[in-house]
């Protein structure tokens, strides 16, 4: 998947493209329904005291799409509220907000946060984490491989 070995930092950005590359896909739109109503043609009299329309970024390239699919798999290695709550940070939602819909003070879900990025970069490294482990015993165990750089 890489050419070294994966950190945290580059799981989260990676998620963070994929989030991204999400909010830049079409919206999806209701098919089989059209109108027969021919196009509107507005004056400049017409868009006087109207909001512009919103502008988007063009879409993903399919290059992107590839990736973002593959990030969106790693979140099935953690548990659903883990998932849920490192594609809310990918999504650069505040961690007020985080904390606030998750019930758990800033602390908490910055290690749970920790925990679930340290997972992936184990998994896309090939290593397992046990079961058996507290959440803090893996985050200190990453901890010390971090500063031994893998």
């Amino acid at each position: 998947m890489a050419d070294g070995p994966w950190t945290p930092l580059m799981v989260e950005e990676r998620l963070e493209e994929a989030a991204n590359v999400m909010k830049r896909l079409p919206p999806v739109k209701v098919q089989g329904y059209y109108t027969l109503w021919p196009q509107y043609r507005y004056e400049f009299a017409d868009l006087v005291g109207q909001d512009p329309p919103k502008t988007r970024l063009p879409p993903p390239s399919p290059h992107s799409i590839t990736r973002m699919d593959e990030a969106m798999e790693w979140l099935r290695w953690l548990e659903p509220d883990d998932a849920k709550l490192l594609w809310a940070r990918a999504e650069r939602t505040p961690w007020k907000g985080i904390c606030a819909q998750f019930g758990m003070s800033r602390a908490t879900a910055h290690r749970h946060w920790q925990y679930a990025m340290v997972v992936i970069a184990w998994r896309l490294n090939g290593k397992r984490v046990s079961s058996k482990q507290s959440r803090n015993a893996v985050l200190e165990r990453a901890r010390f491989r971090l500063d031994q750089s893998w």
